[in-house]
């Protein structure tokens, strides 16, 4: 049984249906020895090689990495001035590669998800999906009723209109002050955006929700875990996806070269 090339790469875990469409508009991807064009099928008889390098279309196991994403790390697979990067910290696959479920900019730190399935990740990333990211931002000042008033309705920004959702006061001593604000789009730093357009300065910026995960208070900066399976089942079933129960159980992971934290 044959399907759309980009849709078969992605279930095999080797990139979101995004990433696949591109790769392959550029002509990075063959099939039985062709360049493949946007559009073409594809079955697991068939021979796929992504720049040259053969691969399989076995569907990996189904796994959802939480990371609590530390500042000063770049959201990108590899980075040509030698930074940091999210992917550093994450556990080896045998199958498939780590997708990463849209970004974090260097200086946000907070929630980021990775999984092995690329359909479950373009679901969460699709914009019709309109999946609710959550944010903790500090900012420096007195913010005005007005201004949160503006921020919730609409103002325009260099790429178009945004708003926020919903925004809650959330404490704060002295100059700082937090709030909690939702939104359901990605779109680059649009949340410091947002603020910055009504003169409000964003000093720290988290994130504490996508969808229907949690960053957990106990997963401490730099580290992952697994989803646990009522996580999984919840968030496939949200996305209409059917999801298999892992192998393994769920588990938190200390990145390489930390020292395991004395029992309290």
């Amino acid at each position: 049984m044959t399907e759309r090339l980009h849709k078969l790469l992605a279930q095999a875990g080797l990139g979101s249906r995004r990433e696949v469409e591109r790769w392959i508009a550029q002509g990075w991807i063959t099939v039985n020895g062709k360049v493949a064009k946007v559009g073409d099928q594809a079955g697991p008889d068939d021979e796929i090689a992504i720049q040259g390098r053969p691969v399989t279309v076995e569907s990996p196991d189904l796994r959802v990495l939480a990371y609590h994403k530390p500042e000063g790390e770049v959201s990108t697979r590899s980075d040509p001035e030698g930074r940091v990067t999210v992917f550093d910290h994450l556990p080896r696959l045998r199958k498939g590669r780590w997708i990463s479920v849209g970004r974090l900019d260097i200086n946000t730190s907070g929630l980021l998800l990775f999984t092995t399935d690329g359909e479950l990740a373009n679901r969460m990333m699709h914009p019709s999906r309109q999946m609710e990211r959550e944010y903790a931002v500090r900012v420096l000042g007195e913010v005005d009723p007005a201004v949160i008033q503006r921020l919730q309705e609409g103002v325009t920004l260099d790429d178009g209109e945004a708003r926020f959702d919903e925004i809650r006061e959330a404490g704060g001593t002295g100059a700082n002050h937090w709030y909690h604000v939702v939104l359901r789009e990605g779109r680059n730093r649009e949340v410091r955006r947002l603020w910055e357009s009504q003169g409000v300065t964003v000093s720290r910026l988290i994130r504490v929700r996508y969808g229907p995960v949690e960053l957990d208070q106990g997963l401490r900066s730099g580290r992952w875990r697994e989803l646990a399976p009522d996580e999984m089942k919840r968030l496939y079933s949200e996305l209409e996806l059917k999801w298999k129960r892992p192998r393994k159980p769920a588990r938190i992971a200390r990145p390489p070269g930390t020292r395991r934290l004395p029992r309290q």
